[in-house]
């Protein structure tokens, strides 16, 4: 039996493989609500097999939006577009879930495939402004960026209260699993990190003062989450410079969120500094296991994951108890269906017996005639259609 397809149980949420869809911005929303685009992108890997299907980073407030196209939850008007999403993902075998997040010193700027920069006069001029951003110092992401105003404590109550406001209304579109988003640079991340937070308050200087408010986030929203549904924490485990946040200091971090009810560490990386770590195949893998195994608590591993082997040994070898596939998803949503047949986890008698039944009838009666005609030559292939004048 492949580990892979061991269903996972975590709190009163049983997942039916390893198998998760890493959140990944579409950048497709306008004014925060779900399109017809999203419902089809996130419905294509429900049908594909996936066992957790992590809807991409989602608004918690207007200005937290990394670019104009970012979803929102920040209104109640965004519940029924998400709510269709996750009822899909249920009605075939997946289990739903939805990171959300602020983008802090990072918001406020173009698409990724439309420069991935700070929002210009150009931007403005199509109907998409720049607007103020926040961070916890008064300090751009780099030169060019906009400079960001520093939380002050009625700023700070209303991220945690925005947080907490979004929890519920996730809960209210019928997710099963949420994700805090504490990584890549947004704004919990720049609270963590001693390269972006030079703040001399309770929120500041020490490690015990920058977990601070993401620990406050990560127990309040725990509060309204309710007890039998897993709450994620996605985390960079490092810094890109090594002289930033640690993985020792992800250690520790990850210990006081188990304490605060946190189930799995989301394991991703870099957001500030230069990359300084190895990247290749599954680079963030070793950043999963130390976690999971030193703070003892779930971890899902993530990052150049592109084969089913690689897949079952991350998990087999208890390095991490999910994978969460992203570039490999988008290539072949499908990408869990076909690992079962890759690994010999279904029968020959049963190989489409998991896919959805309105493809799984064909596919069964496609492979009996390919069995009929027997493996596929070009010439063979030729011959056999060819028609004498």
């Amino acid at each position: 039996m492949s580990k892979l397809f061991e269903p996972l149980t975590l709190r009163g949420v049983t997942l039916r493989n390893r198998f998760a869809l890493s959140p990944m911005c579409q950048y497709t929303a306008k004014d925060g609500y779900v399109s017809d685009y999203h419902t089809i992108h996130y419905g294509r890997f429900a049908l594909g097999g996936f066992g957790l299907l992590m809807v991409e980073a989602t608004a918690v407030s207007p200005e937290g939006r990394i670019t104009h196209g970012d979803l929102g939850l920040w209104d109640d008007a965004h519940i029924p577009g998400l709510a269709r999403i996750a009822a899909f993902a249920k009605a075939y075998g997946a289990t739903p879930g939805i990171q959300i997040g602020h983008a802090g010193p990072k918001a406020s700027i173009q698409r990724a495939f439309e420069g991935n920069g700070p929002l210009t006069a150009v931007d403005a001029a199509r109907g998409e402004p720049a607007w103020p951003v926040v961070s916890p110092s008064a300090r751009p992401v780099t030169d060019g960026w906009l400079v960001p105003t520093a939380l002050d404590a009625n700023g700070i109550a209303k991220v945690c209260a925005d947080f907490v406001a979004s929890a519920r209304r996730a809960l209210q579109a019928g997710f099963d699993v949420l994700e805090l988003h504490y990584a890549h640079g947004f704004l919990l991340n720049a609270f963590l990190s001693p390269l972006t937070n030079d703040r001399s308050d309770e929120y500041g200087g020490s490690f015990e003062n920058r977990i601070r408010l993401p620990l406050r986030i990560a127990r309040q929203v725990r509060e309204v989450w309710p007890r039998d549904k897993p709450l994620f924490v996605r985390l960079s485990a490092v810094d890109g410079s090594g002289s930033g946040w640690t993985i020792a200091d992800s250690v520790a971090f990850a210990e006081a969120l188990k304490a605060v009810g946190v189930d799995v560490i989301d394991c991703s990386s870099g957001g500030f500094g230069v990359y300084e770590y190895p990247s290749g195949y599954g680079f963030q893998v070793p950043f999963a296991a130390q976690i999971r195994r030193q703070a003892h608590i779930g971890t899902m591993a993530v990052g150049i994951i592109v084969d089913p082997r690689q897949a079952e040994s991350i998990i087999a070898s208890g390095q991490a108890d999910l994978v969460a596939l992203g570039h490999a998803a988008l290539r072949d949503p499908h990408f869990p269906l076909h690992a079962q047949q890759t690994l010999g986890a279904v029968g020959p008698d049963a190989a489409y017996a998991d896919w959805n039944v309105q493809a799984g009838w064909w596919l069964d009666h496609r492979a009996s005639k390919l069995v009929q005609l027997g493996p596929w030559a070009p010439m063979k292939d030729a011959a056999a259609n060819s028609h004498k004048d």
